[in-house]
Parts: C-alpha cells; sequence; structure tokens
C-alpha cells in the first residue's frame, strides 16, 4: 500500500498529495465560504514531486484525497553514466538506476551519500 486516505480541509502547504496519480506536495491551499446550497470548496495548488510541473485540484473541503506513503531512504552513488546514477540503499544493499534531476547535475561525485525517496513505486533524488 503506497497510498492513504485524509480530507482535504487537513492539507497544508508543504504536505503532499495525489493528482492526476501523480505525487505532488502541496503549495498553497485557498478554501471559499460555504454557500446557500452547499458545502465550502477547497482549491490546492501542487507541484509534482518527480518534474515540478504545477497541479490544481477543486474539491469539497470535507471530500476524501488520496496522500502518498514516502519513505525516506539513504542510498551511496556507485556510478555515474550521462543523465543517470547508479545507487546502493544504505539499508538493503540494493543497487538500482535513476535519472538525476536538474537541480543536481553535476553535484553528485562517486561515493557520495545522498538521499531518495520511494514514493508510489518511483525514487526521486532529493540531494
Amino acid at each position: 500500500m503506497s497510498t492513504t486516505q485524509t480530507e482535504v480541509k487537513n492539507l497544508k502547504p508543504g504536505k503532499y498529495v495525489i493528482i492526476d496519480g501523480e505525487p505532488c506536495k502541496v503549495v498553497n491551499i485557498s478554501t471559499s465560504k460555504p454557500g446557500k446550497h452547499g458545502s465550502a470548496k477547497a482549491r490546492i495548488e501542487a507541484v509534482t514531486l518527480t518534474d515540478g510541473r504545477r497541479k490544481e485540484l477543486v474539491k469539497p473541503a470535507s471530500a476524501q484525497v488520496e496522500v502518498p506513503i514516502i519513505d525516506k531512504r539513504k542510498a551511496q552513488v556507485i556510478s555515474l553514466t550521462g543523465d543517470s546514477v547508479h545507487l546502493m540503499d544504505m539499508e538493503t544493499y540494493e543497487t538500482f538506476e535513476t535519472s538525476i534531476p536538474e537541480e543536481l547535475k553535476g553535484k553528485l561525485t562517486e561515493g557520495q551519500e545522498i538521499s531518495y525517496w520511494e514514493v508510489m513505486g518511483k525514487r526521486i533524488l532529493m540531494g
């Protein structure tokens, strides 16, 4: 199980939510007042964890949304090849390859320890 449920009103900037099947970090939330015939609506602005694209979601404040379960781990850089990096998990000693995000290009060296998140089956380097 890589997700859990929460109500929209429990989300705050800096928390995480799933929008269109993508794990996202909440940037801003604005809530409208309840109307005569309905409940308060929340407008959630977020950026995807994988590529930084902006996403929006509008739902009633009492609605349920999916929240990703984030597994924060450490790995050691084994080798660098172009835009990808070969890593070894520091707990399980599992090796895997992943792409290097723009903000980390040119900053990684072999033998360096780096943080990564495992979210919904994807591995995201955090630096």
